[in-house]
């Protein structure tokens, strides 16, 4: 099976409510912006990825992959791992167009992706994750009613100047809820953005001293609490804290994430299979953390393609009995808008979800929302691209390089 063709889109979904996520303190978000690809091979078998995007900065990564993808077989997943790493040295950050080949593989056996990684369908339960900071009493009604809803589990979101207003917040809602509800803390420090709102980044002492409030206040698991490449200062807060610690979520991969493990920085490993390293790497991901005692739990704070396929490495790892983080925050960011080219995914009145058996990462595109929200930027096939490198090249280069390239055998 080879890659035959290449596609692009910009989908841009406007939100009916303005968004206002924490992670990127005092910016409007107006729309959910994604990058979608399109993968098909030569017996006409289609896989799909998304990743998440600010805008068109992607304009000119169709350029970029042809080369690399055109004619490689996409069940190779190493040899896709290698191309896109490769790709990246050039340009973007890649991986996460590699779940596409694993929808492929799973199209062509007629199986989940989860199947293909082992493991099998079962209902899973999801948690309540807030993206914006609401007061205390606000966010009491909020966490109230979702719960009335059927969750059981939340996310709150902490982002004061100062550390007296973070400990204030998860003070006063567990004051208003009661002891019932269990509830993380996402600090977003990871990867502190300040495009808007200038806000410090935290040390080591703040978060020391921030674990033990959560501490105090009955919140299980406090999340990127320090910048993302700080694995001395992780392992040290991990080592101190009295609650979980967690993280990883958008890390360079298996490369940077096997640091972590060796420097044993978190209670509980979170990465996106969208952004860390794509599936193949979380994979190892999971058997670190089976390995190690650990925890697996994966950041889906994406749209809902990226949602599927970190719902499908939670199926893939048979002794995880974590709730998934389903990502919601009335009335801006909401399944409609989130998913924007799919079915909404939806738990029911238990918040469980209810396992897909669809082959492949488990949706289907809506080609009517996908023409309304989607504009195609880049389409490229084995013979688009062959006239592609005569026209830079030159007819004579452009067969020298296809006869190295056959010559090494390649694709």
């Amino acid at each position: 099976m080879k890659i035959s063709e290449i596609e692009l889109y910009h989908v841009s979904v406007p939100l009916k409510h303005t968004f206002w996520p924490t992670w990127i303190p005092g910016y409007p978000q107006t729309h959910n912006r994604f990058t979608l690809i399109r993968i098909t091979t030569d017996e006409g078998i289609e896989g799909y990825s998304a990743g998440t995007a600010m805008g068109a900065e992607r304009q000119g990564l169709g350029d970029l992959l042809g080369g690399y993808l055109i004619g490689a077989d996409p069940t190779d997943i190493g040899r896709i791992q290698g191309l896109l790493k490769q790709a990246g040295f050039l340009g973007w950050r890649n991986f996460w167009i590699e779940p596409a080949c694993w929808d492929i593989a799973g199209k062509a056996q007629g199986k989940p992706v989860y199947e293909l990684l082992g493991g099998e369908a079962r209902p899973v339960e999801v948690y309540c994750s807030f993206g914006e900071l609401h007061e205390p009493g606000r966010r009491v009604e909020e966490l109230l009613a979702m719960r009335e809803r059927g969750f059981r589990t939340f996310k709150l979101r902490v982002k004061a100047a100062e550390f007296k207003d973070d400990v204030r917040l998860i003070q006063e809602v567990r004051k208003g809820v009661g002891d019932g509800p269990l509830i993380g803390v996402d600090a977003n420090q990871g990867w502190l953005v300040s495009i808007v709102d200038r806000l410090p980044a935290w040390d080591l002492q703040r978060a020391s001293d921030f674990a033990r409030a959560c501490a105090d206040h009955g919140i299980e698991w406090l999340e990127e609490p320090l910048d993302w490449h700080d694995y001395d200062g992780l392992a040290a807060l991990k080592k101190i804290s009295p609650v979980k610690i967690s993280g990883a979520e958008l890390n360079h991969g298996w490369d940077e994430i096997k640091i972590m493990f060796e420097k044993d920085c978190f209670h509980v490993y979170q990465p996106d299979a969208t952004f860390a390293g794509g599936i193949a790497q979380v994979r190892q991901v999971i058997e670190a953390c089976h390995e190690r005692d650990r925890l697996f739990s994966p950041h889906t704070w994406t749209n809902g393609i990226g949602f599927y396929v970190n719902w499908n490495m939670v199926l893939a790892d048979k002794a995880n009995r974590l709730p998934l983080e389903y990502p919601l925050e009335e009335p801006s960011w909401v399944p409609q808008f989130r998913e924007g080219i799919i079915e909404p995914i939806v738990p029911d009145q238990n918040a469980m979800l209810q396992p897909f058996r669809r082959p492949g990462l488990g949706f289907e595109i809506d080609g009517k929302l996908l023409r309304k929200y989607g504009k195609r930027f880049y389409r490229i096939t084995g013979r688009s691209l062959a006239f592609k490198v005569i026209r830079e090249k030159g007819l004579k280069t452009a067969l020298a390089l296809k006869k190295r390239k056959e010559g090494h055998g390649q694709r």
